[in-house]
């Protein structure tokens, strides 16, 4: 563990979250999956980093209620998956950047990812690729403009970043960035744990 990260995960503490390194993506996702129990019910907020460890998969294979917008085919049925999310027993989604403050700071198109973070699910679980750690919530808002693109191409979405690669700032009717969101210390209601992994995961 680099300085930087024992610096984050005290920080992250000293704000009353729980926090945890993992070396590698394997090990976390293990124990995460050994962690959650099979009675569990688990929801997901959209996080390219939780998909790329296979959680998802692993969940509903093994027999986990799981409820994942993105393993939905309608917008009826994404929707139901979103509500029925924010209040599992079990919440797994990642942060858009994660502070040496020990901040999480994150943008939301719709707010479902952001809001089940602060109030709703028993336990949330955030897990983060050693590639969001920043400075501070400056950095964490250049970081996040930075990298929005990313989804938006992903998605197919029509706005300008999709296709310039850059924030514009945009008024766009699909615009992501509709929400923004610092969690400062952990919410009184919720319990939080922040799982850094020493690896680039998501966007």
């Amino acid at each position: 563990m680099d300085s930087r990260v024992e610096k984050t995960i005290k920080a992250l503490e000293k704000n009353r979250f729980k926090a945890r390194y993992f070396h590698d993506s394997t090990t976390a996702a293990n124990t995460l999956l050994e962690e959650i129990k099979l009675t569990d019910k688990v929801g997901i907020g959209g996080s390219m980093t939780i998909t790329e460890l296979g959680i998802p998969k692993a969940l509903v294979e093994r027999g986990n209620e799981v409820y994942f917008h993105w393993l939905e085919s309608t917008s009826e049925g994404m929707d139901k998956a979103r509500e029925k999310a924010s209040k599992a027993d079990v919440y797994l989604t990642s942060t858009n950047a994660l502070t040496e403050k020990g901040q999480l700071v994150n943008i939301d198109g719709t707010g479902n990812r952001v809001t089940s973070m602060i109030f709703g699910p028993k336990k949330v679980y955030v897990v983060c690729g050693i590639n969001k750690l920043v400075d501070d919530v400056d950095a964490a808002m250049k970081r996040i403009k930075e990298n929005t693109y990313k989804n938006a191409r992903r998605l197919n979405l029509k706005t300008p970043c999709a296709i310039t690669g850059k924030c514009n700032d945009c008024d766009s009717p699909q615009r992501m960035c509709n929400v923004t969101t610092i969690i400062e210390k952990k919410p009184n209601k919720i319990d939080i744990e922040v799982l850094i992994i020493g690896e680039s995961l998501g966007y």
